[in-house]
Order: structure tokens, then sequence, then C-alpha cells
């Protein structure tokens, strides 16, 4: 078979060697063949010299075929390495022995083959499955040879009294063993199956050809028999010496996983990540136990490679900032960071001062009365108490905390508690719907979960990991039901009991603190992950751009500034709404809310004013008289229309109304005030121009305003491609591209992934934000729209934004969405609008309507191929504003080559 013709490999790659076995296994003297896929000769025919050695190692029942894009791309000039892929004894095309080789024996025989090969250092292990095992079992016995490990799919370790996967629980089952594994092929056409996308035919039949008749399958039946259930195995004491010993594995490692896998699951990956703390991790989702096949994980492996071992071609931050081009950015100097305080830091003072005895946090009920509230003192008490309970109960620094508990008294207390005993919160909104948030929860593999009973419900059904704590106390037959330990509550009367005068006063600033899963709204919602410095940061900057000062008291009707209320000191009220549901905030309810504590600042999303608006009709005198009052008004989320700002100014006469732009992984960024909008348009009316010669205005996108306080914004330009492929940050006006921005409370990282935490820092001290938009020449930024939303038309490159914004201009039209539908570079440019009234159905839009929305585009320099029409357009659940462009693009090409519209 040396030399066989499969799908993706060299033959040159292909080669059998003869090694001399010290295994127990064998007798003295014994000879084994070995196969391998080796593009080591091949390079030194070339006369490369490789950075180092990858050594690959397959699992049951693949084989050495697994790494053949490895291969490829290590036999690259532009970064050669050596990549050996073996087939292990018994397995793909190397000699079939006739014995029962375990774990131990199995690494030993990996030494006797390195041995043979004569490898002398700079060495990489990449194993899967059990592959991983015995890879890093080779990695402990050769820290000469080793300089770093990567892993895909595997485990080390079997939790004591956790049942293992349900999957080789029926492969090891007496009645199906033999015949499973060995007298059929159906283990290896399950395993072939679990490829998404399904393999083809032809890669399908090339992971079968060593195991054709049953005498070549003796291995996969051995494999499958040697994996240790418990501490009673013959091979137990093997996998536990290489779980323990990687706890001292301190070279670069990383991790790519998939999580549709039923074999090893994120609990596994978990465990993983504890042993290797310091492992770059990716999780691709979608991708399942063969994420080899399912994703391209040489791209990631090889950036890596470079990253560790040189040759990653990355400019220094300094190179970056003398960039020709770089128009100013050589000369503002990175701020010093501030003195750290930790989130809670004006909590405290506010306990302790005069305004202990006053209302800090309060809910609204439905009626309009305050539901619960809590002062000052009894907030930072039941926040000690709850520290000090949730410790007892096993929550400690570095633990991970999912937190399903709707914004309110509740949720404050938690969070802080979380925070001051160092452990890490996970919040993902309930707004993600059951599939997102279970993505959401999985891939964060929370220690523990609280939540209210829905959230602990949904948890018990979808096997969501953690340790279950309830808000309430629950009935002795529900908390059974449920697998609740205990609740927030008892906690809270424990920890009282108990006292907290031993909790630790501070935290290590850039120890994690919060993981904060993004909307969704392009693609599957993303962990955010930041330190206590970062979260922080984001106090002083939200305090130091909008002068809100200790006192203040803020109306939260936008969940994520919610929990900032007792950080700035300020008294803070949940309105009576659904937050999964911005929309849902209606005036009467925003108006209970500042009355109940004189509110003088509100935060609410762009899809909350638009309800509150649609509901101002209900309002009683005395509800707009406490609107009145309110001083300041922020609005983020998505972009607000000038005339929706228009409309809330006179309901809100006296407040200043902002609209900050920011994300997840960095909020805010930039802000501007009603007041500076129209200033934008009055410049954009009158004809001011960039020095491209394009007016800088309303056609060109949403004005966001200046960079917030500490913040700096930069853009890399536009490609014709639509990619921002460049490394010159500018700020020259006029200039399209992808936004980045730097600043002290941008996020850490991107939690478990490494690939998409690479491509958003690829810029050394900027954070690339995936919109698009351009500086005008006041310095004010326009965002334009998302970089995955560029329409490459023939001869254009085409921004969404500006054509969005004078379609919804037409009197008919309440949303628009512009989308490319063809190959890049040809694509037509397709108008998708949701009209007033509605339409009935989804569709071509009549003559009428898409005359006018064409001539409406052209006027903002945008020709429109097509019109469509939707009843709704599809927006995302945490803000209703954001429009799923990617989506329409798909039904737009359904319903454009003639398919039934349906819905989008």
């Amino acid at each position: 078979m040396v030399g066989a013709d499969w799908p993706g490999v060299d033959p040159e790659w292909s080669r059998e060697v003869e090694v001399a076995s010290t295994s127990h296994a064998d007798a003295p003297g014994t000879v084994r063949r070995w196969h391998l896929l080796d593009n080591g000769p091949q390079l030194a025919r070339r006369g490369l010299a490789p950075a180092g050695t990858l050594l690959c190692v397959h699992g049951n029942p693949t084989w050495s075929y697994l790494w053949r894009t490895l291969l490829a791309a290590g036999s690259d000039p532009a970064h050669p390495w050596r990549v050996v892929a073996v087939d292990q004894l018994d397995m793909g095309f190397s000699e079939r022995t006739g014995t029962f080789r375990r774990l131990a024996d199995r690494i030993n025989d990996l030494g006797d083959l390195t041995d043979a090969l004569g490898l002398d250092g700079n060495v990489v292990t990449v194993g899967h499955d059990w592959g991983g095992v015995i890879s890093l079992g080779w990695a402990l016995a050769h820290p000469q040879l080793l300089t770093g490990v990567v892993l895909t799919n595997t485990a080390v370790h079997q939790p004591a009294g956790s049942a293992i996967p349900p999957a080789l629980r029926l492969a090891l089952h007496p009645a199906v063993h033999q015949w499973g594994t060995t007298t059929s092929d159906a283990f290896l056409r399950v395993t072939h199956s679990l490829a998404h996308p399904p393999l083809p035919a032809d890669i399908r039949n090339a992971y079968m050809a060593p195991y054709r008749g049953a005498h070549r399958r003796t291995g996969v039946g051995n494999f499958v028999a040697d994996i240790p259930v418990d501490e009673s195995h013959p091979s137990f004491p093997a996998l536990t010496g290489v779980a323990e010993g990687l706890r001292g594995l301190k070279v670069p490692a990383l991790m790519l996983w998939g999580p549709r896998d039923p074999i090893f699951s994120d609990r596994y990956l978990k465990d993983l990540i504890n042993r290797l703390p310091h492992a770059g991790v990716h999780r691709f989702e979608g991708a399942g136990h063969l994420v080899a096949e399912d994703r391209d994980i040489a791209a990631p492996v090889f950036q890596w490679l470079g990253g560790n071992f040189g040759g990653s071609g990355s400019a220094s931050p300094a190179a970056e900032a003398t960039a020709p081009g770089n128009q100013g950015l050589a000369d503002v100097a990175e701020p010093e960071p501030p003195t750290f305080r930790p989130l809670w830091d004006l909590l405290g003072e506010q306990a302790a001062g005069p305004a202990g005895g006053q209302t800090a946090v309060a809910e609204m009920a439905p009626d309009g009365t305050v539901a619960r509230s809590l002062s000052w003192e009894q907030l930072d008490r039941n926040i000690l108490d709850l520290a000090a309970g949730l410790r007892e109960a096993g929550v400690q620094s570095g633990s991970r905390v999912s937190l399903m508990v709707p914004p309110g008294v509740d949720l404050t207390v938690a969070l802080y508690a979380c925070l001051r005993l160092g452990a890490v919160v996970v919040v993902a909104d309930a707004g993600l719907g059951t599939k997102g948030l279970s993505r959401a929860v999985n891939g964060a593999t929370p220690d523990f979960l609280i939540g209210i009973d829905k959230a602990l419900a949904a948890a018990s059904v979808l096997g969501w990991p953690g340790r279950r704590i309830s808000v309430r106390e629950l009935p002795a037959a529900r908390r059974r039901m449920l697998g609740v330990e205990a609740s927030l509550e008892a906690l809270a009367r424990s920890g009282a009991s108990r006292g907290s005068k031993d909790l630790a006063d501070t935290v290590a600033p850039d120890a994690p603190a919060a993981v904060l899963f993004t909307s969704g709204s392009t693609g599957p919602a993303k962990g955010v992950l930041y330190t206590h410095r970062q979260l922080a940061a984001m106090r002083d900057t939200v305090a130091a751009t909008f002068g809100i000062r200790s006192g203040a008291r803020l109306v939260a009707g936008f969940a994520p500034f919610a929990l900032l209320g007792p950080a700035l000191g300020a008294v803070s009220v949940t309105p009576a709404m659904d937050v999964t549901a911005p929309r849902t905030l209606t005036a009467s309810a925003l108006a209970d809310a500042a009355a109940a504590i004189d509110a003088s600042v509100v935060f609410a999303s762009p899809a909350a004013l638009r309800n509150v608006l649609a509901t101002r009709d209900g309002l009683s005198a005395a509800g707009q008289q406490a609107l009145e009052g309110v001083e300041l008004l922020l609005s983020a989320g998505a972009p607000v229309p000038e005339p929706l700002l228009a409309e809330v100014q006179r309901l809100l006469p006296r407040a200043s109304l902002h609209t900050p732009y920011g994300m997840t992984e960095a909020l805010p960024v930039t802000d501007i005030s009603l007041e500076q909008i129209q200033a934008a348009d009055a410049d954009a009316a009158a004809g001011a121009e960039n020095p491209s010669g394009a007016a800088a205005g309303a056609g060109d996108g949403v004005c966001v305003g200046w960079p917030v306080h500490d913040a700096r914004v930069a853009i890399v330009p536009l490609a014709v491609d639509g990619t921002a492929p460049g490394s010159h940050p500018v700020t020259d006006p006029g200039v399209t591209g992808e936004i980045l921005v730097s600043a002290p409370h941008v996020k850490e990282a991107y939690d478990r992934l490494w690939l998409t935490q690479q491509e958003s820092a690829s810029l050394p001290g900027w954070h690339r934000t995936g919109d698009v938009g351009h500086f005008d020449t006041a310095g004010r930024l326009w965002v334009e729209g998302r970089l995955a939303h560029v329409v490459t038309a023939p001869g254009a490159v085409v921004t969404p934004v500006g054509a969005e914004q004078a379609i919804e201009r037409l009197d008919s039209v309440r949303l628009a969405a512009i989308t490319g539908v063809g190959p890049a570079g040809t694509q037509a440019v397709v108008a998708v609008v949701e009209t007033l009234p509605p339409a009935r159905k989804a569709g071509p839009a009549a003559p009428q309507l898409a005359g006018d929305v064409r001539r409406a585009a052209r006027e903002a320099g945008v020709q429109v191929s097509a019109v469509l029409e939707v009843p709704a357009q599809p927006t995302d659940i945490r803000h209703n504003a954001k429009i799923d462009r990617s989506r329409l693009s798909r039904w737009a090409s359904r319903v454009l080559a003639g398919g039934r519209p349906g819905k989008p």
C-alpha cells in the first residue's frame, strides 16, 4: 500500500520503516513495521530546512490520513515543517502484530519509532482521540525533544462517578464489542458519520482502506477494549500518569475543538484547560469529533507555530504607529493605566457614607410600584453575606459562575458577590434563544449555574454544565427534580451567620472577571473575556465621558448598564419589561421607573425607544412630568436615526440625548449628542467634502461622533474585494475601512476562540471591530455597516448603511437592508424592505415601491438591482434592531432564483 493514491496525499510522503521494539507486549529482538506519512525526505530533496517536526498521532479508528492537510501545509516553502504522521501498530497500514497493546505499550511504541527516526529536538506533538493521550505520554517522556503540543478532541481523565460517553459504553458492551468493532465495520462507519458536513465518498473510502476485512480490524477492537472505564482497568495507571503529568507541562499548547462531539464533549475540554491553563483554545462552533475534517485546522496550527516559534510576520506596535499614512497616530501616546479601583469600590463608599441608608437598587412591578429595593448599606451587606455563603458552597477564585437571573436586585447582589470572590461571572442573554444559549453555556462550561426556576428547568432538560443554585428556596421535590444544591437565600443566611470578615478586600487586577456573550446578530454568540482591570476601566470611561457621578439616578432599560449602576455609585432601577426583548419597554413603564427614583439618567436601546414613542399616548401627567426631569439619555446597541432622537427629545425635553457607539468587546467607543448629529447633517447638507471628493454626510452612514475618554480609533482601508487586509491604521478623512479601537476597557480576549482572537488582534495594540466606516473632516466617525456585509458589486464596493438610511426616509418604509446576491466581485445589490403597513407576505416589491426604493438608493450613490419586501426584518433578539443581512442574502438568493419566498 506504500505510495497508494489517496485524495489529498502526495505519494512521496508514504513510507515504511522497520523499528526495533522495546515494548513489554513484544519478545526481545522483535522488529515492527510502521507505515508513516512523512514529508521529511521531500523537504530534504528540495533543500528546505524545516523549522521543526510535527509528530502527529491519530486515534481510533482513523489513521495517518487524518493529518494530510498538515502535511501539505508543512511542505510549503514559505514555512517548512517536517510532519511525521504515524500509523500506530495494528492500525492504518502498519503491521498487524497479533498482540494486545495497551496504553503504556503504545506510548513506548511511539518512543521506539522516534528513536529510529532520529528526531533530535523541536518536536511539537499533535494528537486526536486516544492518539491525544499517546502523544502526550510521549511528550512527558521526551521533555528534551518537546517544544509544544497540539490537541484536537481528546481526553486524559474520566471523572470518578461519571459515566463514559454512551457511544463508547455501547462499543464496550460484551454483546456489541466484537461484532461492532472487528467482525463488521460498524464502528468505522459510525465514526465517519460524525463529520459535519458529511465526508465525500472518496475521503470516506480512503479512511476505510486500511480496515477492509475483519483480520485488519483487530486493533480497532483492542483499542476500544483498552479504554480505562474505572480504576480497576489495567491502563488506568498509565492514563492517570499522563493526566497528572500535564500539570507540569509548560511548553506552548494549542487545543482545537469540535463541540458537536458525542464522545469527547466540552467537559473533557474543560479538564484539559484546567491542566494546561496557558493553552490557546479554539472551539469551532458546528464542528464535531472529526474536527480536522470539519474545519481547516492547518491554518490555525501554522499560525500558532509562527507566533510561538518564529515567522509570524506581525509588525510591532511602534512600527504600526509610524507606518506611512498613519496620520496623527505616532504622536498619540498610549495612556498610562489609571490606579486600579475594583468595580465595587464606589459601592462600598456609598454604603459607608451619608447615603448609606438611601435606596441603591430597585426593580419595578408591572403595576408601576417598586417591587423590591435595597439601600446602599443593605446592598453591601447582602453582597458580603452571599459571597461568604458562595465560598462555603465551593465557589472560589477562578470558578466560573453562569448567572441566569433577570436584571434587578438578585442579579446585582449575585454578580458583585461573585466578583468579590474572584469568581468569573458568565452572562449570556436569554434572548439568544434555547439553541444559542445552550451553545454559550456549554462553551463556557461553568462550574456553577445560578438561575431562576425557568433557567434551572432548561439546564435540567438540556444538560447544561454546572452545580445548580436557585434564586429562591424551592420545595424539596422541585430541588431534587432540578438537581439544585442550594439557594441564594439560604447561602446568604449561612454567610451572614458565619461572617465575611476574612473575605479578600481586593482581587488581582488582571485576573479574569467576566465572560460576556455577544448578541449573536452576526453569527454564533461569542464569549468576551474581561479582567477586573478592564471592567473597572469601563466604569471609569462611562463616568468620565458622560459625567455620571456618585448620587446619579438612572433607569436601566438596557441590561448591560443595569449592572454598572452600583459600580458608578448611582442609584439604579430596572423598569417593568422583558429585558430579553427591549421592544417591550413602554412609555408608562419608563415613566414609573423614572418617578420611583426621580431619575436623572436613562439607558435604553433604540428598539425600546421606538416602543416608548409608540405608547406615549398612554402617559399620565405625572409620568410626563417624571420624564421631563431626565437630564441625560443614552441609547446604545444599534445606530439610532436622527428622526427617532428628535421625537424622543420632545418626550424628554430637558435631556441631553447621546448615542454612544460600542460593542460587547468595547463599550463604549465613541459618543455623539443629538445636537452634534444635527450639526454633522448640516455640514453634509452644506456640501462639506472629504479629500476623496465624496460628501461626508447622511449618505455615508451613521455619524457616531468622537472617541470616548481614553479611547483611540483608526481605520484600515478597504480593498476592492471588500476586505481590509492592510496593516497600517489611518485617521485620514474620507477613507472607508474597518474600524479599529484601542482603549483600557477593550476586552482581554475572546473566550476559547483563539483563532478569532488572533484575527481581532492582528494589528498589535488594536481591536478589529469588524465594522466599516470613515472619518469626516471634523474627525467624526461614521459607521457604514459590518465588514461581513459589504457588497462587492462589479467595479464597486458597497457599504450598506448609507443606502439603507436613504431608503428608510421613504414614508412607506420602516426598516431597510442592503445585501448582495451572487459571486464575490459580481454581486447584485438587493434592497429588502419592511413596509408601513407591513406586507402580508414576503416576495418581490410592487413596481411603485420598487421604483421609490431604487431612486432613494441611487441618491445615496447605490444602484439597486432588485427590491424585495418582508412582513418583518430578521433582527437580533438582544437589541431588536440589528438586521441579519447574511440571512437575508441567502433568502434573497433563493427568491431571485425562482424559489418560494417563505420566511427570511
